[in-house]
């Protein structure tokens, strides 16, 4: 995964919240600023799915309604208001995709303004999840009062926080964990602090360690300090030092509940989760599908002109799956995709005129037709797909061709590969591939072929395309089946 952009700011939400249990016209303001100026960025970057979420301290506000609606206003997308346990998921899912713990027990904590999620897994998958009202923000709204902290409001503290996770303990259990993973930015604070690493290089606290012993004793040492005291502690930062005790009290008194040694900083949050969530969910991949207008359109026309439909359908779904795998090499914009699998539709269209240089057939029935849903332009690259789906790829000859923008040009010069690709893993027209997993791997691209049937002929007939693919993305193509069946060469 590649970060394109990035921006955080730290809002408070609960500081009101806590308080008056509504969200400050301020805090709606603040926030409603920041949101706005978040989505300039990101609609620069043309992006394919957008998904904000807010959580305890909305989950609390009597205006959350507001709110919700002003902040989605602002964004110029919806604003969801999450659970405890959704967000919780999507930790998990954020933790295990920057730092995966596939063959471990592990215990994560995270710890927000307004609540702590306490999230069991075992060998990557997520088996218990707490959320509970141990936010530092609300901790320290609620119980710490004075600067520093008198003894009893430290005590009643403490006995809140235990109280709070007598119900984790109990479905999650002592047994040891194999790791404990600590998220937020106060566990990069207490993290950096015991570690010496100041806050300016915060990035260098990922996957540390800090004891138990050490938190203990920055604890009992950080609570007795004025809060000028606190934010000349190194790591630690200044707005952070406001909640550094709540915060380190939790994580201590957590760890000595579940009986653990030591936990880990993870930069991972709420942010990545949701992120490899849409990236599962294939957001934003309906963007280079076929409308249903469009593939009405070439179905039927591929039926007006003979072709078998069941084949044009399996050579438009490995085509998109071509398109989707080596989408990091050709870099084509999503709609680029639909007009790959139209091409899947009708390369063969041309057989009605002749078997002979069908190819180029097709391309003349493209070219000529009217086709609702696409435009001219689209309409003329299809039909150079079609022309270029066999035999030789574009020459200076090639007048139609050369008459193409640049853009247009370098676009059928990186899919007409993958459409070869594609017709050959179907040339029996048996559909004998049943699935196609694209692997990027060091210096070539391979292509993981799943099959009950013998697919020889269509190996054979796709190995045959390496050529041209090398020519247009400089890599070799690399054709294995499962291991069900006998590995093909290499071609």
């Amino acid at each position: 995964m590649e970060i394109l952009a990035e921006d955080r700011q730290v809002t408070r939400l609960g500081a009101g919240v806590f308080r008056s249990g509504r969200i400050s016209q301020e805090a709606k303001q603040f926030v409603c600023e920041n949101l706005a100026r978040m989505a300039q960025v990101y609609r620069r970057l043309d992006v394919v799915g957008v998904r904000a979420v807010a959580t305890s301290a909305v989950r609390d506000a009597s205006n959350q309604q507001d709110f919700l609606e002003k902040a989605a206003q602002a964004l110029g997308s919806p604003v969801e208001l999450i659970s405890g346990q959704e967000e919780a998921r999507l930790i998990h899912l954020g933790v295990q995709t920057r730092w995966p713990q596939t063959s471990k027990r592990t215990l994560v904590i995270d710890l927000g303004g307004g609540s702590a999620e306490f999230i069991a897994s075992e060998n990557g998958l997520l088996t218990e999840a707490f959320s509970k009202p141990l936010g530092a923000v609300r901790l320290t709204e609620v119980f710490l009062r004075t600067d520093p902290p008198t003894p009893i409001e430290l005590h009643r503290m403490d006995e809140y926080i235990e109280e709070k996770l007598a119900s984790p303990l109990k479905r999650i259990g002592s047994r040891q964990f194999d790791r404990v993973i600590a998220t937020s930015a106060t566990a990069a604070a207490l993290v950096c602090a015991v570690n010496r690493i100041p806050r300016a290089r915060r990035d260098e606290a990922d996957r540390l360690r800090a004891t138990l012993s050490q938190i203990r004793r920055f604890y009992f040492d950080v609570r007795g300090h004025e809060l000028a005291g606190r934010r000349k502690i190194l790591g630690i930062g200044p707005r952070r030092a406001e909640l550094i005790i709540a915060g380190a009290a939790v994580f201590l008194r957590a760890l000595d509940a579940f009986k653990q040694h030591s936990l880990y900083y993870s930069a991972a949050g709420v942010r990545d989760g949701i992120i490899a969530d849409l990236a599962a969910r294939g957001v934003g991949r309906e963007l280079s599908l076929l409308t249903r207008d469009q593939r009405k359109t070439v179905e039927q026309m591929a039926q007006r002109y003979g072709v078998q439909v069941p084949h044009a359908r399996k050579v438009a779904e490995l085509a998109h799956k071509l398109f989707e795998g080596v989408q990091p090499l050709h870099k084509l914009p999503p709609n680029a995709g639909k007009l790959l699998e139209a091409s899947a539709y009708l390369h063969d269209i041309g057989h009605f005129v002749s078997d002979s240089s069908h190819h180029k057939h097709s391309y003349y029935l493209v070219a000529h037709s009217d086709m609702p849903g696409f435009t001219d332009q689209e309409r003329q690259i299809i039909a150079l797909l079609c022309r270029y789906h066999r035999r030789s790829m574009p020459t200076v000859r090639h007048t139609p061709f050369q008459a193409m923008d640049p853009e247009c040009r370098r676009t059928v010069m990186l899919l007409a590969p993958l459409l070869r690709i594609a017709d050959s893993l179907d040339r029996s027209h048996e559909q004998r591939v049943l699935d196609m997993d694209v692997q990027l791997r060091n210096g070539d691209v391979a292509l993981v072929l799943d099959s009950k049937a013998d697919t020889d002929l269509d190996v054979w007939a796709a190995e045959r395309t390496a050529d041209v693919f090398r020519e247009a993305y400089m890599l070799p193509l690399r054709l294995t089946r499962t291991k069900a069946l006998k590995t093909a060469p290499g071609a």
